[in-house]
């Protein structure tokens, strides 16, 4: 996913209310729309690199979008989260997941019942289903990558789901979308979320595919690259 306009580099100053950021933009402070709910840790530092888009739309308040931030190792985060959607379809449309190529088509946003609705399905020509659901890692200990970074109701939930479908005899995978490039493995962050660590454990003993997916991050674009990171239970 190449940006749709050159991205403009920024310094970091400060992360607040969730959904701003402060940062140095030629020589002025400026005030970007910070889109990640999570908290962001080991993602910046005051003084750190930033890269920000523009938006066109004069009807936005924050005409600013913080996309990439530095980590304390140098490496690029994508932070922005309404990315890695796309950055999967664009995996599954170029092929460079292996093990998705017995899947003729791809799905996003299914509605699994009036309640419960996940990021997506892959189908086979012969209709078998593969449901999935994506996750946003921005979280780096140790050259580890972790999800979540904060407890995740939600995220337990999509799991239960999940399981749920592999016992109705669907294949089932659960894609962390790693946006950064400074980790070796993956793991759930039992410090952070105990509950969501042993249910993937669970998942993942019946079943359901951990696909750990690695980025790309450049302040050109973002690209799934097919290396999955090995998970460290």
């Amino acid at each position: 996913m190449r940006f749709e306009r050159p991205l403009l580099k920024a310094k970091m100053l400060k992360r607040y209310k969730r959904f701003f950021a402060d940062v140095e933009l030629d020589g002025q402070v400026v005030t970007a729309h910070c889109p990640n709910t999570g908290s962001l840790r080991s993602c910046w530092a005051e003084g750190r690199g930033a890269y920000v888009s523009t938006s066109s739309n004069p009807d936005r308040k924050l005409k600013f979008t913080l996309e990439l931030t530095e980590s304390a190792t140098g490496a690029w985060v994508g932070v922005n989260t309404s990315w890695p959607n796309k950055l999967v379809k664009e995996a599954f449309e170029s092929k460079v997941i292996a093990d998705w190529q017995k899947y003729s088509e791809i799905q996003m946003e299914v509605k699994i019942s009036k309640e419960t609705r996940l990021d997506g399905v892959l189908k086979t020509a012969s209709g078998k289903l593969c449901y999935f659901e994506v996750k946003n890692v921005t979280l780096e200990i140790d050259g580890i990558a972790q999800f979540p970074d904060a407890e995740t109701t939600r995220g337990q939930k999509h799991l239960l789901e999940l399981m749920e479908l592999k016992n109705l005899g669907h294949e089932a995978e659960i894609l962390f979308v790693v946006q950064r490039q400074d980790c070796r493995v993956f793991s759930p962050a039992v410090d952070f979320d105990p509950v969501y660590a042993s249910l993937l454990r669970e998942a993942y003993d019946l079943g359901v595919v951990v696909r750990p997916l690695l980025v790309s991050v450049s302040h050109e674009e973002l690209r799934i690259t097919g290396q999955t990171l090995p998970i460290q239970w």
